[in-house]
């Protein structure tokens, strides 16, 4: 597990490089936006709703002693909450929508590495490619929020918060790789068999989600270019593990 984390993260030392040789900037212009006016929305909504979340959870400290330093902490968590839940949104929606778009990178990337004739993979449409990423991240959606929530209510109690905040990073991390994974995986695998397949390989899914979200903490500039760096990322890992496993040459159109 640790060393596919680690592979999922080498992998981001090899993208620029091929993101220019490729000539592969065009493709990130609508993806690149769609990110940007994302984030921006769901950020300024976050922040103008942390005190009044804030203030809703400290209404649970009733004792007058201690409520001050209680009010503080309590928009303090729920800046966090709202974080965490506003993340979630934005990564499923951008990696959704972004999807007719990322799938060409992916398999011009998958063309460059092993070539064009040596296998055979699905094709689909602009629409296919767009209901796939929405269906993919939905279910994602779903099942991250199922997990994050009760972490998020983990970090009311000290110590133990440390150990949800850490579970909170690898969660999103797994789903954001997913979701960049999927790219590639779209070509070969129907949508039941690229959940088991990024299950396989759940260490390479979260080192490529993990720069991901530390991208994402750059401002301005980390929204704009996560996509490009993460997808190529992905992509190159995801055609490497295809390729070792023989999936490449053993898939039908």
């Amino acid at each position: 597990m640790i060393k596919n984390i680690f592979q999922g993260i080498q992998a981001y030392f090899k993208s620029f490089r091929l993101i220019s040789e490729l000539k592969l900037w065009n493709y990130f212009l609508i993806p690149m936006l769609i990110s940007f006016i994302t984030a921006a929305v769901i950020g300024f909504t976050a922040y103008g709703l942390s005190d009044n979340l804030g203030e809703f959870i400290a209404e649970i400290w009733v004792w007058e002693f201690g409520k001050e330093a209680f009010t503080t902490a309590s928009t303090v968590i729920g800046g966090i909450m709202l974080f965490a839940i506003g993340l979630i949104f934005y990564k499923h929606i951008i990696m959704a929508l972004s999807a007719p778009f990322m799938s060409p990178v992916s398999e011009k990337i998958e063309a460059h590495l092993i070539g064009t004739q040596t296998h055979q993979h699905r094709k689909t449409s602009f629409k296919e490619q767009l209901w796939r990423g929405i269906r993919i991240n939905l279910r994602n959606l779903g099942k991250e929020l199922l997990i994050t929530i009760p972490l998020l209510l983990l970090k009311f109690i000290p110590v133990i918060n440390i150990l949800s905040t850490i579970l909170l990073f690898l969660t999103q991390a797994y789903y954001a790789g997913f979701g960049n994974m999927d790219y590639t995986l779209e070509r070969h695998f129907k949508y039941r068999e690229s959940i088991q397949f990024v299950k396989n390989n759940r260490g390479v899914a979260i080192g490529n989600g993990s720069v991901f979200i530390l991208f994402l903490l750059v401002p301005v500039i980390g929204v704009i270019l996560v996509l490009p760096f993460s997808v190529t990322a992905a992509s190159l890992k995801t055609v490497e593990i295809l390729e070792k496993e023989n999936h490449l040459t053993l898939q039908k159109s």
